[in-house]
């Protein structure tokens, strides 16, 4: 499977984005599926996953109630909804495919039998 994600670009603080991650190939439902960013200067945090087989989703505490992860397996897509951006949520942000893990509400996605996409960039201006 590749992905591609596209959707960024620049907002002003409290705007609005949504983040598209389109995959080709076969296989796609089969996955798990998750969005990751990175800031400059910062590690990659995982920010929200949605579980293949029932489509349960999880998030990051630092986005809870602002971002929304859903997926169309009729498009091959996954898509984030980012509300009330805020200028901390600045970052390249990827999406992944993979076997996921929970642990109540902390999950893990493996991405080793996965894809990562490109990225694509958010920039929140204050």
């Amino acid at each position: 499977v590749q992905l591609q994600a596209s959707g960024g670009g620049l907002v002003q603080a409290g705007g609005s984005l949504k983040l598209s991650c389109a995959a080709s190939g076969v296989f796609f439902e089969s996955y798990s599926a998750g969005w990751f960013r990175q800031a400059p200067g910062q590690e990659r945090e995982g920010v929200a996953c949605i579980r293949r087989r029932d489509g349960r989703t999880y998030y990051a505490d630092s986005v809870k109630g602002r971002f929304t992860i859903s997926r169309d397996n009729a498009k091959n897509t996954v898509y984030l909804q980012i509300d009330n951006l805020k200028p901390e949520d600045t970052a390249v942000y990827y999406c992944a495919t993979g076997d996921l893990s929970t642990f109540g509400d902390s999950w893990y996605l493996n991405t080793a039998s996965g894809s990562w996409g490109q990225g694509t960039l958010v920039t929140v201006s204050s």
